[in-house]
């Protein structure tokens, strides 16, 4: 029996497909004994026995949920899972002398800061300019960096418009060993968003499935528990409040499509200025003119959602030690937060 199980890792780019394929055997009982690499390249359409192999280096096959060697013989009544990379797709990754704000590098791994605007990895309408082509640059010499991977090295996304810390593998082995860690949820990230409204309690837990609407595909909708979307849970926190807007802190304990931008709206406070779910209009406030031209002129200071992917935390794949990051905020949402701050000063003193 054979289950495939399609994950999301992260806050991924709109329309992007997913990073890595994810499959569930249960052996026969009376399989017989089989090295294993060799079960699932009898199992897995177009999978090779190097990439399997690879998988199993990096932990990521397991048996009854234990990590195995490639070597390692598959008997009866076994609950087989892997985590692969995708193979590469047909599309040739430019190199671009783009500028890194890079936060940590070693060997194994690149950390980057990514400034708001820039694409993850191309696709469709942006196969220049990415986070992977400007990774092409900079990593030009090492091999997991080929032209004919459009993803190579990344184990999770952050969308166009969000900025913030990502964490980049720069070998096969480092590859594997992060994204279990996002496959198994056991990375550690939290984001800063300034939302509309008046958040009421000072921190809270939102549940419920995630999927794509039914109503716009470029949006995901929060559903009841069943049988459409997936299981999501996001913990807030708020940090400050700021009038109409609250500026929160969302550590992600999943981490789908759009999550965190999804389950604000679910709770009637969406990102300030994400025009895919309705926070690019004013919703909270007066109908004063001089209110009107204040929060356009926040838009304007702050093109995008309010969304900062603010600290990343995971184990080395190395040295096997846990890594934490934290950024400032970038200068667009500290702006629109101290203009937040004035306006609430200037009311508090009229």
């Amino acid at each position: 029996m054979v289950d495939y199980i399609e994950e999301d890792l992260c806050e991924e780019d709109e329309e992007n497909s997913e990073l890595f394929e994810h499959y569930r055997f249960t052996t026969n009982p009376g399989q017989k004994p089989l090295r294993i690499d060799k079960f699932l390249v009898n199992k897995i359409e177009n999978a090779s026995r190097n990439k399997i192999q690879e998988a199993a280096s990096g932990g990521n096959i397991r048996v009854n949920d234990q990590p195995v060697k490639a070597n390692y013989k598959v008997k009866g009544n076994e609950i087989i899972t892997i985590v692969m990379s995708f193979p590469p797709r047909e599309l040739k990754i430019i190199a671009q002398d783009i500028p890194l704000d890079i936060e940590y590098e070693d060997d194994e791994l690149i950390v980057i800061n990514k400034k708001p605007g820039m694409v993850v990895h191309p696709g469709h309408g942006n196969y220049t300019g990415t986070l992977v082509n400007a990774l092409a640059w900079h990593l030009k010499d090492v091999p997991l960096f080929h032209s004919e991977d459009p993803r190579p090295g990344l184990v999770h996304r952050i969308d166009k418009d969000t900025s913030g810390l990502l964490v980049v593998a720069k070998t096969e082995e480092a590859k594997n060993f992060l994204a279990r860690q996002f496959f198994e949820k056991t990375s550690e990230r939290t984001y800063n968003a300034i939302v509309w409204g008046q958040v009421q309690e000072d921190q809270g837990t939102i549940e419920g499935h995630i999927g794509r609407s039914f109503k716009d595909r470029r949006q995901m909708d929060v559903f009841p528990e069943g049988d459409y979307g997936k299981a999501a849970i996001t913990h807030y926190k708020v940090l400050e409040r700021l009038g109409y807007v609250t500026l929160v802190e969302c550590k992600l304990e999943t981490g789908r499509t759009h999550q965190i931008r999804a389950h604000m709206k679910h709770i009637g406070h969406p990102l300030f200025n994400d025009e895919r779910y309705g926070g690019d209009q004013i919703l909270k406030g007066t109908t004063f003119t001089k209110y009107k031209q204040f929060v356009q002129n926040c838009f304007s200071i702050l093109p995008r959602q309010a969304l900062h992917a603010k600290t990343l935390g995971f184990v080395h794949p190395k040295t096997k030690e846990f890594m934490s990051f934290n950024t400032e905020l970038p200068e667009d949402m500290v702006l629109a937060i101290d203009k937040w701050r004035g306006y609430i000063a200037g009311r508090e003193t009229e």
